[in-house]
């Protein structure tokens, strides 16, 4: 008989997609599902998911239609976030709650860019600080460095940190972070900068050619090639409001 364990438990960094839930209507909650996974081109299928129903304060959500619906659309589900009469029944549903308070509630929402730019928000006043009042600062995660070219069907997540991808994220490969995405090389796949809610995180490319751009849960879907004075340029994306901007760098 083998000495080796049959087993080990080992740290994981798992990336999930918060789908929040507005209403209990189960014909409303279908609708809106597969016009969303629609507007997404299939970026979101096959993701883990969690459902998160907090927010529902009258009515009872119908989490065997809810489910099933969802794994209609190839996703999968990992947990739930709810209260009271909705969390029991998830749980005689088979659900696991999970504690997403980490997580900023617009990093889930996930709403599809407007097409017109919002306008900025002005910075707010400049107020004193008292110096000897101010914790130190916890130090910041070392940036995640990745010194390749990434092909179709790899991912990485870089988890309370920057990430930069030094080479080409070809199509079909995905590159998020919770902090800022830069990437020295063409950007041909999906990036997503403040996955778990910072409207403050950018995404800088030499080269923007993209599938799909995100920043803090708003993302754009690009189904055909962006305009010429960003496509296939240097180029930052931010949000702006509720809206995602483009420009180009260098001009």
């Amino acid at each position: 008989m083998s000495d080796e364990a049959a087993l080990d438990f080992k740290s994981a960094t798992l990336y999930a997609v918060r789908l929040v839930l507005h209403s209990a209507d189960p014909g409303r909650i279908e609708a809106a599902l597969a016009q969303r996974m629609q507007d997404a081109g299939g970026f979101f299928e096959n993701e883990p998911v969690v459902v998160d129903a907090s927010r529902i304060e009258d009515g009872i959500v119908d989490w065997p239609r809810l489910l099933a619906a969802l794994r209609d659309h190839k996703l999968p589900v990992i947990g739930v976030v709810a209260e009271a009469g909705n969390l029991e029944a998830a749980r005689a549903g088979g659900l696991v709650p999970v504690d997403l308070s980490a997580t900023a509630p617009r990093a889930a929402a996930a709403q599809p860019a407007p097409a017109e730019p919002a306008q900025t928000r002005q910075p707010p006043a400049a107020q004193e600080i008292d110096a000897e009042a101010v914790p130190a600062p916890t130090p910041a995660a070392p940036t995640l460095v990745v010194n390749r070219p990434l092909r179709s069907g790899q991912r990485v997540y870089a988890r309370n940190t920057d990430l930069v991808v030094i080479g080409m994220v070809s199509q079909g490969a995905e590159v998020i972070a919770d902090g800022n995405v830069h990437v020295y090389g063409p950007l041909r796949g999906k990036a997503m900068a403040g996955a778990r809610g910072d409207a403050s995180a950018r995404i800088f490319t030499t080269q923007l050619e993209p599938e799909l751009l995100a920043v803090a849960g708003v993302y754009r879907v690009i189904e055909e090639k962006l305009d010429a004075q960003v496509h296939g340029k240097p180029a930052l994306v931010s949000l702006q409001g509720e809206t995602l901007k483009i420009e180009a760098l260098g001009e």
